[in-house]
């Protein structure tokens, strides 16, 4: 049974709203309580009702920006649900290597990359699979509207548990050290990724196009509005022959008419309908 109060709640809902434009449907006090548990204890508030009464009291502070960062953390491991790595393997690389060599450049971003598993994954990916790619221009960005996840990410240091969940121990004996109880991944990987730190629902920064955009289990916290907003964006920054991932729950169906879904084997991503019947990969 929850214990915080209501007013409380609609505080931090709206909070969270506001700055992020993350909704928190009327079910979720529950998550409040154990998200906020550890700012409460950092702070040396007494309560949850104690944190926000001083949340209110003053300005928009780091206080605040805890609270928002640990609200809108998400679940995050290497090769999360595995699929889309394989699919990107087998057909959506491999492809794209053959369409674009005459440019020998490539552009994939990771947006609401939390800790970072997700882009280090694709760059173990590219590592093991695409030794090509060495000598073309690579760039891989990683982006979250949490500076702290972000700061995380960028150090490449994860715990035993971490590095248990998604991560093959091939992958972990060949692209990581242990440090201590933890592991830290390997200077080369760590270099393939350049992290920038910016809200999905704001003003996005000058981004090149786009080959792949992996932005999974991110739209599922937005109302329809603004998930149409940033498809929109996503429309302007994906290249037309290139991909977008979103997460098992997520479509752009009913949402955004220029993007249609393809599936390779196990896994479905999306493409800008203008570009389907030029380019096709068969499987």
């Amino acid at each position: 049974m929850t214990t915080i109060a209501n007013a409380d709640f609609e505080y931090i809902r709206k909070l969270v709203r506001d700055r992020t434009a993350m909704a928190l449907s009327a079910d979720k006090a529950y998550l409040v309580e154990s998200r906020l548990a550890p700012v409460i204890q950092k702070s040396g508030s007494r309560s949850l009702h104690a944190l926000v009464k001083q949340l209110r009291a003053d300005p928009f502070n780091p206080l605040h920006q805890h609270v928002i960062e640990a609200m809108v953390t998400g679940e995050t491991l290497f090769f999360r649900d595995s699929h889309p790595f394989e699919s990107l393997q087998k057909f959506i690389l491999p492809a794209l290597l053959e369409q674009r060599q005459a440019q020998r450049r490539l552009n994939l971003w990771c947006a609401a990359c939390s800790s970072g598993q997700e882009p280090y994954s694709i760059a173990m990916l590219l590592q093991e699979h695409f030794p090509q790619l060495s000598s073309w221009e690579v760039q891989l960005l990683a982006s979250d509207i949490s500076g702290e996840l972000l700061a995380r990410a960028q150090n490449g240091r994860y715990n035993q548990h971490e590095v248990e969940r998604g991560l093959p121990p091939t992958l972990r004996r060949k692209y990581f050290q242990q440090q201590g109880k933890d592991w830290q991944i390997c200077t080369p990987i760590q270099r393939q990724v350049s992290f920038q730190q910016f809200n999905l629902a704001a003003d996005w920064p000058h981004l090149p196009q786009m080959d792949i955009i992996f932005m999974r289990n991110v739209l599922i916290y937005f109302d329809v509005a603004t998930k149409q907003t940033i498809l929109a964006r996503v429309r302007q920054a994906l290249h037309l022959d290139g991909y977008l991932f979103l997460g098992g729950g997520e479509t752009t169906l009913n949402l955004d008419a220029a993007f249609e879904p393809v599936q390779f084997d196990k896994t479905i991503c999306y493409r800008l309908k203008i570009e389907r019947q030029k380019s096709e990969i068969r499987i």
